[in-house]
């Protein structure tokens, strides 16, 4: 039997797991909806807006200190409209605020706690509060606006104003295009900050900022700039030595609180590990690296068994906090080891194990616990223990096996079930790019599943997409990202699969965007659509973090799809957005790095591969496992393509690859050493 709960509030008809954990609160917690914002402005009252999501180890550990508190929900009931939001499943209304909260304190991060007048403009914020000082500011602040209502409205004018303004992009159309010289100057300024013994930057908490890498590993192989690629060779091999990576479960963590990427915050997202899959396997590609390889490999384990769901959809994320075996919850119980537990699971090759993951000073976390960590090369245990490296990774995997089995036995995180469109997005590009770098057929089976599954599930009836995606329901309609990241994701299916609907699909979706988020000024897309409801600020979401900004990534889906499709003005779209961008890119080059990595593809050649006839499988096979980001790939056997690239092309009893550039194409050869030639030795 359920135990009976003492409250229940309006989150209980939400689908949101984030939002249903604060759905037996004692504050009387809405979503954001319009009736609850039409109750503020018909009662006058404050908005008390609480933005956090599932995985946030913070955003717990402020409910059980305040929103589970009674007397901290007399005072937030008494006074305020109390909202939650999930920023995942709305990251509008968290854009918009945390730049609020950035604005008044200089500083973010989640939980976002923001006091806002009943039209919605904030006026005071917060992250984390404890619960004496939380009551008394809320009362403050409330008598603040019954006494002199006029300071508190200046304040939120002003702040609304600010808002607009910080997100104020012009028109570019003045502007040149950035020039191949310019991207090496920033590079060489950017690389100051470079940690070249442990990877990452030079602080701490190090995120693993896989777009920023992405950026790098193509230019430091366009330039042959060695110094570079041994700095992301660095970066990525000691974030897979790293305990930010799971080496019994497979799968990334979010970022590590200290420089040498050993102990996370033990939440796995499943935007990072989508976006890391893709980022190492075209690192294998370029060097043939197992440990590469073998991180793909297990990150795809890990999205298989954790995150797959029935539908072919995946989900968001694993919480980083998991119950003890006396029922506490704590952060990252489900993955540390005690010395004594290893010593009895592994017994005779625990002393092996011990060096290869330093269960000594160097991998000791705290209370006695151990995060797996690898600090040198495999051969050098083997010579240590005097045997082979085959003999070694042997060893290695049994001991993994073992202690896979024995973690299965407690208490496992808890899991953000819901499915978002972007994060789908991120992940079905990273299973393409495995498949297409390792040769593993279930990858594609996996990817296209997916990508079957957002088609027919996330699809609304206008063209257009939904956002998410949990029991069977969608609620909230697409943002930006989600376009941006999907068609991404089937452009990559199409360059592996060949198949004309993804790329057709990808070309449908691009047409909606256009229609339905464009910023006519600047040629660049809104983040909501236009048929949305008003916030306060519509935003235009440039920066790249973690993940690429929905503005970027659309701008890279324009240049390959006006390769595929060059009558259809993609081109033109995307040289007013790269001039509008020219003065962001140039004063803060490492915020923008995947519109940096645009601007170089654009500015040295790129090639449009075409291999068509009977054998055009195996031959995109070879040429495709190759590290080529200087390239898209069109391929059929087909005599009839409505295929701009390959129409009239086809030769009886031939299979002809042609290499063109920008419309222009050498002659065909059939070989693939030749065209591998004349691709490499252009670019």
């Amino acid at each position: 039997m359920p135990t009976e709960q003492k409250h229940t509030n309006n989150l209980i008809k939400e689908s949101s797991p984030y939002l249903l954990q604060h759905a037996h609160n004692p504050v009387n917690w809405e979503a954001w909806n319009d009736d609850a914002l039409l109750k503020a402005k018909e009662k006058n009252k404050l908005i008390l807006i609480s933005i956090g999501y599932a995985a946030c180890h913070w955003c717990h550990v402020m409910e059980h200190e305040c929103f589970e508190d009674e007397e901290v929900a007399k005072t937030m009931n008494a006074h305020f409209i109390n909202i939650k939001v999930d920023r995942e499943e709305r990251p509008d209304i968290d854009h918009i605020y945390m730049d609020a909260l950035q604005m008044m304190t200089g500083s973010g991060g989640w939980p976002l706690n923001i006091l806002a007048l009943p039209d919605g403009r904030p006026f005071w914020g917060a992250t984390f509060v404890k619960k004496q000082e939380w009551i008394q500011v809320l009362n403050q602040l409330q008598q603040l606006y019954i006494e002199d209502p006029k300071k508190i409205i200046g304040y939120a004018e002003n702040m609304a104003t600010g808002l607009k303004e910080i997100n104020t992009i012009t028109s570019g159309e003045n502007q040149d295009l950035i020039q191949d010289s310019e991207i090496e100057v920033m590079v060489a300024e950017w690389s100051k900050y470079f940690d070249t013994f442990l990877g990452g930057y030079k602080r701490a908490p190090k995120f693993m900022m896989p777009t920023n890498l992405n950026f790098l590993q193509y230019f430091s192989h366009a330039k042959q700039d060695n110094t570079i690629n041994e700095y992301v060779n660095t970066t990525l091999t000691r974030m897979a030595w790293g305990g930010i990576f799971d080496h019994i479960g497979g799968g990334f963590s979010r970022y590590s609180v200290d420089t040498k990427w050993h102990v996370p915050h033990f939440e796995k997202m499943l935007y990072d590990n989508g976006l890391l899959i893709s980022l190492y396997a075209k690192a294998y590609a370029a060097t043939k690296n197992d440990l590469y390889k073998s991180v793909v490999e297990k990150s795809i384990t890990f999205l298989e068994e954790e995150l797959l769901d029935k539908s072919n959809g995946l989900y968001s994320s694993l919480d980083a906090d998991s119950l003890t075996p006396d029922h506490k919850l704590e952060e990252g119980a489900f993955y540390v080891w005690q010395e004594d537990q290893l010593k009895a699971i592994l017994q005779t090759n625990y002393p092996i194990f011990a060096d290869y993951f330093n269960i000594n000073s160097y991998g000791l976390w705290e209370e006695g616990n151990y995060v797996l960590i690898r600090d040198g090369e495999a051969l050098d245990i083997a010579m240590k223990h005097s045997i082979t490296k085959i003999e070694l990774q042997d060893i290695i995997s049994k001991c993994l096996s073992l202690l896979k089995a024995e973690r299965a036995k407690r208490n496992k995180p808890r899991l953000d079930d819901k499915i978002l469109t972007s994060w789908n997005g991120l992940a079905l590009k990273g299973l393409t790019d495995a498949y297409r770098y390792l040769e593993e057929d279930k990858y594609l089976t996996l990817a296209i599943k997916n990508a079957d599954f957002i088609l027919n599930q996330m699809t609304a009836e206008d063209g257009g997409l939904y956002r998410n995606f949990k029991n069977g329901k969608s609620t909230i309609h697409g943002f930006l990202e989600d376009y941006a990241a999907i068609i991404d994701g089937l452009i990559s299916l199409y360059e592996v699969s060949f198949n004309e609907k993804w790329l057709n699909h990808s070309f449908q979706l691009t047409e909606y965007v256009i229609k339905n988020f464009s910023d006519g000024e600047t040629g660049l897309f809104f983040f909501t659509s236009n048929k949305e409801d008003k916030l306060i600020r519509k935003t235009l979401e440039v920066a790249d973090n973690v993940i690429p900004s929905s503005n970027s990534m659309m701008a890279h889906n324009l240049h390959k799809l006006s390769k595929y499709f060059p009558e259809d003005n993609f081109e033109g779209r995307l040289d007013q957005m790269m001039k509008t961008m020219k003065p962001l890119i140039t004063e803060n080059p490492q915020n923008h790095a995947n519109w940096l990595q645009l601007t170089q593809l654009m500015s040295e050649n790129f090639f449009e591969v075409v291999v068509i006839g009977e054998n055009f499988e195996l031959i995109c096979k070879t040429l495709m496992k190759n590290y080529l980001p200087n390239a898209i790939f069109a391929a059929s056997n087909a005599k009839n393509s409505n295929l701009p690239l390959l129409m009239n092309r086809y030769v009886m009893n031939k299979t002809l690859i042609y290499v063109c550039n920008h419309g222009s194409c050498q002659m065909p050869v059939e070989e693939t050493s030749k065209a591998l030639d004349l691709i490499t030795s252009n670019d």
